[in-house]
């Protein structure tokens, strides 16, 4: 019961990427051939979104329902592990089909030949985490 808001939160969140057509393959294959606006839509609203939402954490107005600020750790600014970084994810996201929130959706959705997938998404973030203290960060 401890988690059980945790899980309405996902199943909402899952429920509506799957209406709005997010978690398709056929939707994600347009956006890379540069066919559709619907993915750059749905990815820009979420950008512009954010945008606001930084402003806000970065101004101290946004706080906990405990009444406490919530403060944003400054990132060490890199333009180069943003493109390296964003490349790896986008190759990822091009490969697979399908962004890594949604891989649980359809797992859900009952698409077993997500398993090969999720497979190669959980073997990258652990051979990430054996060697990320060689890496510059």
């Amino acid at each position: 019961m401890k988690y059980f808001k945790y899980l309405l939160v996902g199943l909402i969140f899952g429920i509506t990427l799957s209406k709005a057509e997010v978690i398709s393959w056929y939707r994600i294959y347009e956006m890379f051939k540069l066919q559709s606006f619907h993915m750059y839509g749905v990815i820009g609203s979420a950008v512009v979104i954010g945008i606001f939402i930084m402003y806000f954490f970065k101004r101290e107005t946004l706080k906990t329902y405990q009444g406490k600020v919530i403060l944003v750790a400054d990132k060490k600014k890199g333009l180069w592990r943003n493109l390296l970084g964003g490349t790896i994810f986008g190759l990822g996201w091009a490969l697979g089909g399908v962004c890594p929130g949604p891989m649980y959706i359809l797992l859900g959705k009952g698409v077993v030949a997500i398993l090969v997938v999720l497979f190669g998404a959980h073997l990258g973030a652990f051979l990430y985490q054996a060697v990320k203290y060689k890496l510059p960060h």
